[in-house]
């Protein structure tokens, strides 16, 4: 347990290290958003196409493993979401809640951490958690939200929906990753070690840029946060690993993977959501700071845990 937590301890110094940088002024906001889109458009991008180059699509869509993350997700949306009602909540506000609960930091601090901590074998499985986080939920929840504010789903709503996943570039780059290792062409030995070196700066980059985005978060409506993070970093993983360990008998080296992708703390996309719907942003990006503090506590129990598996 204090090993697991010695490994974690460099990753989340990164996070502190830009937390520092950022709350100082040192590194200010518009830096911590050119670095944030260095990270999301060229060197996590570049990380991403080099794993699914090497990977299959049947390595990546494991449908056991799938099922078993949207069964656990599915559970917990809607647990969150009738607690936010009992609370009188609106609609469009239970809503970000329950995106709060199941979204997880898989792309900044995922990826590089836990295909680090628990192996190569780790890859498959942390892809097919992002593809199910960045195409099935952020749809769902822009498709709610759009019926809750309007009363009906524009036509025009799927064609904007393929548009956003498409602008997405780790989604694009995953889908051209898969696409090359379809061919059998084995990748350029120059070209992967340009992949390697840009992918290289995605993990300090992006742990940086996490603390430096989390400078000028503020705590309110403690007691609502408080229950989204123990939703995100305790039910969440709790849930899935009941799903894929009892119910769905996935493999239990990936079902670890799973359960250890479902602990991790709230994303920050979901603050763009909350912000650009302007549903609760404060609410969001007070669970990103108190999930993601409490996660340094909690993320290396569990990583402690599903390595035994």
């Amino acid at each position: 347990m204090i090993e697991i937590f010695l490994k974690t301890l460099p990753f989340f110094g990164l996070i502190g290290l830009g937390f520092g940088a950022g709350r100082s002024g040192f590194f200010p906001p518009e830096a911590t958003a050119y670095l944030t889109k260095f990270v999301f458009y060229f060197a996590l991008s570049a990380m991403l196409f080099g794993f699914a180059a090497n990977l299959s699509l049947s390595d990546v869509f494991d449908l056991r493993a799938a099922a078993a993350y949207l069964w656990a997700c599915a559970v917990l949306y809607i647990l969150v979401m009738g607690v936010a009602f009992l609370r009188r909540a609106r609609l469009v506000e239970a809503l970000i809640e329950a995106q709060c609960s199941i979204i997880g930091n898989t792309g900044f601090l995922g990826v590089p951490m836990l295909v680090v901590l628990l192996g190569a074998y780790s890859v498959p499985t942390v892809l097919l958690v992002l593809t199910i986080d960045m195409i099935v939920f952020s749809t769902l929840f822009v498709m709610l939200i759009t019926l809750a504010r309007d009363g009906r789903v524009d036509a025009t709503l799927p064609r904007k929906l393929a548009v956003a996943v498409l602008k997405n570039p780790m989604v694009v780059a995953m889908a051209l990753g898969l696409i090359w290792s379809a061919t059998g062409w084995t990748v350029p030995a120059i070209a992967n070690q340009f992949l390697t070196l840009l992918g290289a700066a995605a993990t300090p980059c992006a742990l940086f840029a996490i603390g430096a985005s989390l400078a000028d978060k503020k705590v309110e409506r403690l007691r609502i946060v408080s229950w989204l993070t123990f939703g995100k970093l305790v039910l969440h993983p709790a849930l899935v690993a009941l799903s894929a360990l009892a119910l769905f008998g996935v493999n239990p080296q990936v079902a670890g993977v799973l359960i250890a992708a479902a602990a991790l703390p709230v994303a920050g996309n979901v603050f763009i959501l909350a912000q650009h719907y302007n549903t609760g942003p404060a609410r969001v990006s007070a669970a990103i700071l108190v999930s993601t503090l409490v996660s340094i506590a909690t993320v290396p129990v569990v990583i402690a845990w599903v390595t035994g598996f």
